[in-house]
């Protein structure tokens, strides 16, 4: 067999004014054919476990380009085409193949292409023809359209938030697809569209349950090859935005059709109850001032780079600074040109400083101050399960007795690394502030003596009642309150 794969990837949060061109690619990962490292990155798993699994069947691989850009605005629309168009020639020269392997997101958007992977997986299809087995594996923050199921014959997503489980995802596909092409299997696909837009962290009940349960389907249905949950992504301002449950069967789709409906309606029941309640940042920082034990982790939810967002709020430091807190620590705030500055300096330098909130309204305020510069790493990088989350150049500063990070690459706060690679001991601090939705639960709850989720200022659109969409449907909760009717389970 020859299998061609590759992996084109971003998340597009349409509200945010940071627009991503090429050097946002290279920024966090471009690897032409061959190069990509012996560790994936969150959407290039497929690859990593494509060399193990031909590997071991005698098969070859043939690697395409691999490039992410961490989540922001709208792509450059040359950028996306180039990047298409150096795949698609690759994939060209490759012919003939026996399958196609990708690794996608699932929520990317350029200037003049809504539906990206839609586009790149059309044309794959036409060059391949109808017979050739396609497949991905993609980001359950994202959009499932029509156009992608037409092109694909089966597509599996992460089941985790955070997305531990990339990795394992990847391992789901591969072993579907050498089963297809061994004539084992025949893959169906059925979708069901929740009408809903919410966020669906596994990390807590009821999304904790509602995944264990679609794992246990899949363990004892010999019928049912994967079963995924399309969470949507709020900030992508696309006509087929919105939750979607995928089954995928041998062969059975209406088997898979009527279970995608069931648990569709299931997890539609529950509504509004996914997300942990949310504090404001003086509420966060009282309660985190008076706490007994530590250190206590302020999860600034909406800044997060993850979601598309700049990664530059100040409102949780600004309000830290205005009760006169000490032995706390900020990871991160981005802010290339303040890093430039530092790295100017030098370690142990003392100099006038402003950072911070440049990137948009409802971030909060530039701070001012003299700051000592603690540690300075170039390209640092922390760990995010399997793989290596790069941050860029960045500085640890210290100002008024808080340990803050500033970095050049935006980047949510994965994990706890990211303190300990720029000099700070994370469980000695009293306050850890992060910049993440729910990604970094897995390594901070490690070390947290409290987690507070605190909704500070307006970076990232996160009401999806009163977002300003204009693309986007209009027919589903909480845009309306019950886009089902009276359909049965609906309740």
């Amino acid at each position: 067999m020859r299998i061609f794969t590759a992996a084109l990837a971003t998340e597009t949060n349409t509200f945010s004014p940071i627009c991503v061109d090429r050097r946002a690619f290279e920024a966090s990962l471009y690897a032409p054919p061959g190069q990509h490292p012996e560790t994936p990155t969150l959407c290039t798993a497929p690859i990593t476990v494509g060399r193990r699994v031909t590997a071991a069947k005698g098969w070859e691989l043939i690697e395409g380009t691999a490039t992410w850009a961490d989540p922001a605005g709208l792509v450059n629309r040359s950028t996306y085409e180039d990047l298409r168009d150096e795949i698609l020639a690759q994939l060209n020269a490759a012919m003939p193949v026996d399958a196609v392997v990708l690794g996608l997101h699932g929520a990317m958007v350029a200037a003049g292409y809504e539906d990206t992977e839609g586009d790149i997986l059309a044309r794959i299809r036409e060059i391949v023809g109808p017979d050739i087995l396609v497949c991905a594996e993609l980001d359950p923050h994202s959009h499932l359209t029509a156009k992608r199921v037409a092109a694909l014959d089966f597509a599996v997503y992460f089941k985790e938030f955070p997305h531990t489980d990339f990795v394992d995802r990847a391992e789901d596909m591969w072993r579907i697809a050498v089963d297809t092409l061994e004539g084992r299997v025949k893959p169906a696909v059925s979708v069901f569209d929740c009408r809903m837009i919410d966020v669906f962290p596994t990390s807590r009940e009821p999304m904790r349950s509602f995944v264990d349960k679609i794992i246990k389907i899949e363990r004892d249905d010999p019928d049912v090859l994967s079963i995924s949950v399309i969470h949507g992504f709020m900030v992508g301002d696309v006509p087929e935005m919105g939750t979607k449950m995928l089954v995928v069967t041998d062969g059975k789709p209406e088997k898979g059709a009527a279970l995608a409906r069931d648990l569709g309606l299931e997890l539609f029941s529950k509504r509004g109850t996914f997300m942990a309640p949310q504090i404001n940042e003086k509420e966060a920082v009282a309660r985190a001032l008076a706490a007994t034990a530590w250190p206590v982790v302020i999860a600034d939810v909406w800044d997060n780079p993850g979601g598309g967002t700049a990664g530059d709020a100040t409102v949780i430091l600004e309000e830290l600074m205005s009760h006169g807190a000490t032995d706390a620590a900020i990871g991160t705030i981005w802010d290339p040109m303040a890093v430039q500055i530092c790295f100017a300096a030098g370690e142990g330098a003392e100099i006038p400083l402003r950072f911070g909130a440049k990137s948009a309204p409802g971030t909060g305020n530039p701070i001012d101050g003299t700051v000592t510069v603690v540690k300075l790493v170039k390209d640092a990088e922390m760990q995010f399960g399997e793989s290596l989350a790069p941050f860029g150049d960045a500085a640890h500063v210290v100002l008024n007795g808080i340990d803050i990070i500033l970095n050049s690459t935006r980047a949510q706060s994965f994990d706890a690394s990211l303190f300990t690679v720029m000099g700070i001991d994370p469980a000695k601090k009293k306050i850890l502030v992060i910049k993440s939705t729910n990604h970094f639960f897995a390594s901070f709850s490690k070390i947290a003596a409290e987690i507070l989720y605190c909704s500070a200022g307006t970076p990232y659109p996160n009401n999806p009642a009163k977002t300003p969409y204009r693309r986007a449907p209009r027919n589903i909760w909480p845009m309306v309150a019950d886009p089902h009717g009276n359909e049965p389970g609906a309740a």
